[in-house]
């Protein structure tokens, strides 16, 4: 199996990939919108505003949380999530320089 060669990369474009990997599943956006339209710790209720199984939405959430892109506390037999705002205003910023980058290119092709 050949070894992924991510070193060969820039930290911010990494970072990036890891996000926008973490933002691949329709169920994580759909988490990051329930946790924002709270805007407070959420527990219990996440598993409630999904049509998935608990064992699914856990999953969902540990990779959001493995990003940061939320964060949580457990509190005995219950865990309590919300957003984590300045990994949130990260992302924004590496799409933003993205995207910048990618337009300042646009009237190269074709």
């Amino acid at each position: 199996m050949p070894k992924a060669k991510t070193h060969l990369f820039k930290p911010k474009e990494i970072a990036l990939a890891e996000l926008a990997k973490a933002l691949g599943h329709p169920a994580r956006i759909a988490i990051l919108k329930t946790l924002s339209r709270r805007n407070e710790c959420i527990c219990g209720e996440i598993v409630d505003s999904l049509p998935l199984a608990q064992a699914t939405v856990s999953q969902h959430v540990k990779e959001l949380k493995s990003v940061g892109l939320i964060s949580g506390e457990v509190e005995g037999p219950k865990s309590c999530y919300c957003i984590n705002w300045g990994q949130i205003e990260e992302l924004q910023e590496f799409m933003q320089d993205l995207i910048g980058q990618l337009k300042s290119n646009r009237d190269r092709c074709c």
